[in-house]
């Protein structure tokens, strides 16, 4: 690998060190930096980037890079460099909120503007000071909202490069997913740099299982290009190729009784949608054939609002 410089600050090979991105100012004064962590292995070989808390009350994301860090992961590494980020909305994660002050997203603020609202500044900033630096990543998410996702990993249609390190990573899930304008996949993939996003747990939560699943995830990803030596293996990985929500036909009171993971057939009974006066129950069935790849953990839900999201066209990778 080499020299590696980020925001001008030069770590040679071998050299491991914290770096602050400075983005802002409250209006208290206080500034806003992110924390990256930089691994320069002595060793040539890629540039991955691991980042969570995108979204600040995506705290399971956050945990997942923390444990990966405090394990000592990517210390001596075979190769290459691991570029950290664990938490890239600071103001969200400190606030419990999804947004930034003036309640923009992120990740719908690439590629960004060093001269524009605090969300553009942070993806300004990764896009000019990280990105270019990067030869692929893994930005770690959950669902948002009272959604639990299980544990996958989206990538996108018609990159084989990310759909190589979704196999590599082989979560139980793995999902092709068109990318969306302004978020920092579109913004990767422009730049030739193969992103995969993991999902696992629900917003504001942390989930044992989602967590593990993720460590282990990336051990054998890491593994997979060279950078550390595991023994650890994969279980079975199922793709899917298209995705579409349930939807509550009625408001009521939500119990759902298949979860997440659930293989499911098309009229099989989910859940229900009970009044809240005890006189009538609307059962919520699956309209196709399927996995059950997250649900809405809300109990009390509007006509209309997403119950179960469901995954189809599958197959089995691994």
């Amino acid at each position: 690998m080499g020299e590696i410089t980020i925001n001008n600050r030069t770590l040679g090979a071998g050299e491991s060190g914290e770096i602050s991105l400075h983005v802002g100012r409250l209006p208290s004064g206080a500034r806003v930096s992110i924390k990256t962590h930089v691994f320069n292995s002595l060793n040539p070989g890629p540039t991955i980037l691991i980042l969570a808390g995108l979204h600040g009350d995506e705290i399971n994301g956050v945990e997942i890079v923390r444990r990966a860090l405090s394990s000592g992961l990517f210390e001596n590494l075979l190769c290459g460099c691991v570029i950290v980020i664990p938490v890239l909305n600071v103001y969200g994660f400190i606030n419990f909120s999804r947004e930034v002050p003036d309640g923009k997203d992120v990740n719908r603020s690439f590629p960004g503007s060093f001269r524009g609202s605090l969300a553009s500044r942070v993806a300004r900033m990764l896009t000019k000071k990280v990105l270019p630096l990067v030869d692929f990543g893994i930005d770690f998410h959950t669902g948002g909202d009272n959604r639990f996702n299980f544990p996958q990993i989206r990538y996108s249609r018609r990159d084989p490069a990310a759909e190589e390190c979704a196999l590599q990573f082989a979560a139980p899930f793995i999902i092709e997913k068109p990318v969306i304008g302004k978020t920092l996949r579109k913004t990767a993939k422009s730049m030739g740099i193969p992103m995969i996003v993991f999902e696992g747990g629900e917003a504001l939560r942390l989930d044992g299982f989602a967590i593990e699943t993720a460590l282990k995830g990336l051990r054998r990803l890491l593994h997979a290009k060279g950078l550390i030596d595991t023994s650890e293996i994969s279980g079975q990985v199922i793709r899917l190729r298209k995705t579409s929500w349930i939807r509550a036909s009625h408001a009521g009171i939500f119990i759902w009784s298949k979860k997440s993971g659930t293989k499911i057939q098309k009229g099989e009974t989910l859940g229900g949608i009970f009044d809240p006066y005890g006189n009538t129950r609307v059962p919520v069935a699956a309209t196709r054939d399927g996995y059950i790849i997250g649900h809405n953990n809300t109990p009390v839900v509007h006509q209309g609002d997403a119950l179960f999201h469901l995954g189809y066209e599958s197959d089995l990778v691994k």
